[in-house]
């Protein structure tokens, strides 16, 4: 159904609801309460028409407007850089060839005529800056939860952002004051996940993870794992910020500084109070593949659940060529000490 015919549907459907509560006034002694509260709603929408205004007039009244004119939403939900040039490169070819062909929401902003602030549309906002033209939004009057809502609604749709900006956008509504219900509408997920993505983004400074970026092939696995880590490691901090100052590894990307983060975060040694055995991870890539526990009883050597039954099996084939290979340079390097 086009929107034009879900608008008349909708002006039909107002007319019929206030025509039948008037019929229905002179029985009221007789209707039921519901019925008399559904009429006086009804009633009270045709005399004053805001409900009418706001969805028939707002749906389709788009305006163009100055990009100056337009500010940001004032909780974060992306990391710096999102929305530099060749982060956006498709969307500003789109719009060189056929302009803004969907609008984006803006909500009027209390205190500052003429000014509005953005509900989305942030990337065709950044691409209208870049292309030096005007911005076409939808202006709708929002509460602040109805707009943080909204705005997660998008970023959901698009399904582009990662699990460390949802969490950074989690924690930001927190710090605003938003209730956790709001918290959960805008990310589409319940409170249990909520709460783990207000922790794990609590667990890092905001310094670090800047640095580190948006990490868009990372997920929440490997977030959790590295709050373990850092949670385990009180020098946590100081070892990240000294591996993310080296200039080879601000020349990585993303996901791989996360990596190198992680990687050095868990080489760490941390005694083990139940236990004077030593334990070793064998770390690959900032993934832990297994666990290495050397005891008195024998060393033992615990996949993770993270490495599949192929690599075992794959390393299974080999061992006995790896075997023979330690049995001969063992036996080189006696012969090279009798020298």
């Amino acid at each position: 159904m086009s929107r034009k015919d879900s608008k008349g549907m909708f002006a039909n459907v107002l007319v019929g609801l206030g025509q039948e509560a008037a019929s229905a006034a002179p029985l009221a002694t007789s209707a039921s309460p519901h019925l008399l509260k559904v009429a006086a709603g009804v009633r009270q929408l045709q005399e004053r028409g805001e409900l009418a205004d706001k969805l028939l007039q707002g749906a389709d009244h788009i305006i163009e407007l100055d990009v100056d004119a337009v500010l940001p939403s004032h909780i974060r939900d992306r990391f710096d850089g999102a929305y530099d040039a060749d982060r956006l490169q498709d969307l500003l070819q789109s719009m060189r060839e056929h302009g803004q062909t969907t609008p984006g929401m803006v909500r009027p902003f209390g205190g500052e005529g003429g000014k509005f602030q953005i509900v989305f549309g942030r990337r065709r906002l950044a691409a209208a800056k870049l292309l030096g033209v005007k911005f076409r939004a939808i202006v709708r009057d929002l509460s602040d939860e109805q707009a943080i809502v909204i705005q997660g609604e998008e970023n959901a749709n698009r399904d582009d952002l990662s699990f460390i900006e949802k969490c950074v956008f989690a924690f930001g509504q927190e710090e605003a004051g938003f209730k956790r219900e709001v918290i959960c509408a805008s990310l589409a997920t319940g409170k249990s996940h909520i709460s783990e993505m207000l922790q794990i983004a609590k667990t890092f400074p905001q310094t670090v993870l800047a640095v580190i970026g948006f990490a868009p092939q990372t997920g929440r696995r490997r977030w959790a794992q590295l709050a373990e880590r850092w949670g385990a490691n009180p020098d946590a901090a100081k070892v990240a910020e000294r591996v993310l100052a080296e200039p080879a590894v601000q020349s990585l990307s993303s996901d791989d500084r996360f990596a190198a983060v992680l990687s050095a975060v868990s080489m760490a040694k941390v005694p083990s109070v139940a236990s004077p055995d030593r334990v070793q991870e064998v770390v690959s890539k900032g993934m832990t593949l297994a666990v290495v526990n050397y005891a008195k009883t024998g060393t033992k050597l615990t996949f993770t659940k993270a490495v599949p039954d192929d690599f075992v099996n794959y390393l299974l084939r080999r061992i006995e060529g790896l075997h023979e290979d330690y049995l001969g340079e063992s036996q080189k390097a006696r012969r090279n000490q009798t020298k």
